[in-house]
Order: C-alpha cells, then sequence, then structure tokens
C-alpha cells in the first residue's frame, strides 16, 4: 500500500485523482482539507501528525466521517520525500497480520505487536488491519 506525502498546499491540486491514502507534513486549514476530498474522490483516509491533529475542527472531522474518509494520527518516520512522493507499506507488514490472524490473536493484540515491530503509528496500524 502507497501512502502519497503531500508537504505543502500547492501539491494538492497536483495529486491524482486516485490517490486512496494521503499523509499531510503541514498544518491543513478546513479549506486545504475540502480540497483535497474535492480533488481525490476516492480518498480512504488522511494521516497528519499529532500536533496537527488537535487543530482540525470537529466539523470537518464530521465532514470525513459522513464521506467515510478516516482521519489518522501519526508520522512516516524516516521517509525523504525528495527520494520518493511515496510511503510505502512493506508487504510483509499483511503477511504478519495474517500470521497473527491465524494465530487466534486479537486486533488489539495484533496492533501491540506491530506497533513495537514496526515504525508505523497505533492509527494507522488500525486502519491497515
Amino acid at each position: 500500500m502507497k501512502i502519497r506525502v503531500v508537504s505543502s498546499k500547492d501539491e494538492i491540486d497536483s495529486l491524482d485523482i486516485q490517490e486512496q491514502m494521503v499523509h499531510l507534513t503541514f498544518r491543513p486549514s478546513n479549506k486545504d482539507i475540502m480540497i483535497l476530498v474535492n480533488k481525490c474522490p476516492n480518498l480512504k483516509a488522511i494521516h497528519v501528525a499529532s500536533s496537527f491533529m488537535k487543530t482540525i475542527s470537529e466539523s470537518t472531522k464530521m465532514f470525513l466521517k459522513m464521506q467515510d474518509i478516516s482521519l489518522l494520527e501519526g508520522d512516516v518516520w524516516g521517509h525523504r520525500k525528495d527520494i520518493n512522493e511515496y510511503y510505502e507499506i512493506n508487504p510483509a507488514f499483511f503477511d504478519k497480520v495474517k500470521t497473527f490472524k491465524s494465530e487466534g490473536l486479537s486486533d488489539s493484540e495484533i496492533i501491540s505487536r506491530l506497533e513495537r515491530e514496526s515504525r508505523l503509528d497505533k492509527d494507522l496500524i488500525k486502519f491497515l488491519i
């Protein structure tokens, strides 16, 4: 799975309309989120840093919920945008999820284990499961 990393408001206009998951590295305004949702009709999730999450209005959160778009809190550690505009979730991550599920672990146990093993945030892991 690929997460498109967007580092400025200006990049929103250049996004592919097929984007499904976006990480915003800037503090988005309500307008930025509305433009993003309109630009990418297939959007499933918006991923933002914890500090930015606190500034997103309740009305925007409600709008995203109505559009069935998840708002995830976290960061993409170690990603270099100058090398690749996408942060990619390693396919081995999904293999581990399948293995843990086949072992009978609950979702909360799987999230706890994967949070320790990977550099992914709890919200993102929960969404991917």
